[in-house]
């Protein structure tokens, strides 16, 4: 059989000891973080109508024109989940006036088609909030910093927060207008993607990563100028309640996040530990439209991927974070074997990690696989300590062992 036959499929990632302990170390500190918030866990189904996407992201955007794995099995086209926040609202528009100021978040994988890189994947894993309720300053404030202070709990301060707004609903169209407009003269400039851009979702030619487009842009006024006095006061209120909040901020205008269901804030966050490609995670303020009802919330994402690249380049990887080595049961004999099993359940229903070889084998062969698992102890037991009711115990660290009674080792495990 070929080697790759044993490969996951291209841009997705088989996660093993000892990055797991990473990956649990941070999905345990988010649930930390999250419930001194008030948050909630939510899990969806990882499949969604496409019709779910497609209403609350936009038809023009590249997610859904060209990321999304989507097929037709029956009368429903569906999609497997590109983003989290699509399917969480439409779980919690479901749920009526309850679903209406909750507070919930979700650690789950992703999936997008696109060409695989570094810290994107096809299949991905996500951590993010959602907190619906009517627009305000205060909330999104709160949820920068509810994101600032997760990332801090990771081990990754430092971080860069920059804000913008997308406006009110009723700007989107006289910032589109005023775009296209500045936008004309440059048409030539622009990469053919944007070209296209222009009529169909023109704010996406601010956020182009083409070099030629992003000096286009530079030359042309920002959307912010385009907009109302009250996107502007709306603003000023978040970037003085995160002033209140001792966390630096700067105010990007041309910052504007590609999907269509964002109005007010948006941000995003980048690490300096990244490198050139320092983007690391982002969020904001949106309205999306299911059928008649429109859910208005705050709320942000989090790549793992993209985090753990971060953590790595800052020291921090999961080796720090394995458990304790326990203890290893080495039995000389048949006898001991099932004494052994007896004790090995004891230390377990006591909350202590305990291995134990099940075959018959010779010591050495035992204490080889006692030090590939990392024990920091090792128990040895044959039919003259079972007699006795006693146990030699090795440290493994300096070699050392004495010979103890069998409730002064259940002691003293409980005890270390």
């Amino acid at each position: 059989m070929a080697s790759n036959e044993f490969q996951p499929l291209q841009g997705m990632s088989d996660i093993q000891a000892p990055e797991v302990y990473l990956w649990r170390m941070m999905e345990e500190r988010a649930r930390a973080v999250f419930a001194s918030y008030g948050y909630e866990e939510v899990r969806t189904p990882v499949l969604e109508r496409l019709s779910v996407f497609q209403r609350s992201l936009g038809d023009t955007t590249d997610v859904v024109k060209k990321e999304m794995y989507s097929f037709t099995p029956s009368k429903h086209a569906l999609a497997m989940r590109p983003e989290g926040t699509a399917g969480t609202i439409r779980h919690l528009a479901g749920r009526g006036e309850e679903g209406l100021g909750a507070r919930v978040f979700y650690i789950a994988p992703m999936f997008r088609y696109e060409r695989p890189q570094a810290g994107r994947k096809r299949q991905f894993h996500q951590v993010g909030v959602e907190a619906t309720g009517e627009p305000n300053p205060l909330a999104d404030a709160e949820c920068i910093a509810l994101q600032k202070n997760l990332l801090d709990a990771w081990g990754l301060a430092g971080a860069r927060i920059q804000v913008s707004t997308r406006g009110e609903p009723s700007d989107r169209k006289p910032v589109a207008e005023g775009l296209r407009q500045a936008l004309q003269p440059h048409v030539a400039a622009l990469c053919e993607d944007c070209r296209r851009r222009i009529e169909e979702n023109v704010l996406r030619v601010i956020d182009c990563k083409n070099e030629g487009c992003a000096r286009v842009v530079d030359r042309i006024p920002s959307p912010l100028e385009f907009m109302g006095p009250a996107a502007r006061d709306y603003l000023e209120r978040v970037m003085q309640a995160l002033s209140a909040m001792g966390i630096d901020v700067v105010v990007n205008p041309k910052l504007i996040r590609g999907l269509d269901y964002y109005v007010h804030t948006v941000w995003e966050i980048s690490h300096a530990a990244l490198g050139a490609q320092d983007a690391l995670a982002g969020g904001g303020r949106y309205e999306i439209a299911l059928g008649r009802k429109a859910v208005p919330g705050v709320g942000f994402a989090i790549g793992f991927e993209r985090a753990i690249m971060a953590l790595n380049a800052c020291g921090i990887d999961g080796a720090q974070f394995a458990p304790p080595g326990g203890i290893w049961l080495v039995s000389l004999g048949e006898a001991a074997l099932v004494e052994n099993m007896k004790l090995a359940r004891d230390l377990r229903a006591r909350g202590i990690r305990c291995g134990m070889e099940l075959d018959a084998k010779s010591m050495k062969a035992q204490m080889r696989k006692a030090d590939r698992a990392g024990a920091e102890m090792v128990v040895i037991r044959g039919d003259e300590e079972i007699a006795k009711g006693t146990a030699v115990v090795k440290n493994m660290a300096d070699g050392t062992q004495v010979e103890l009674a069998l409730e002064n080792v259940l002691r003293d495990a409980q005890a270390g």
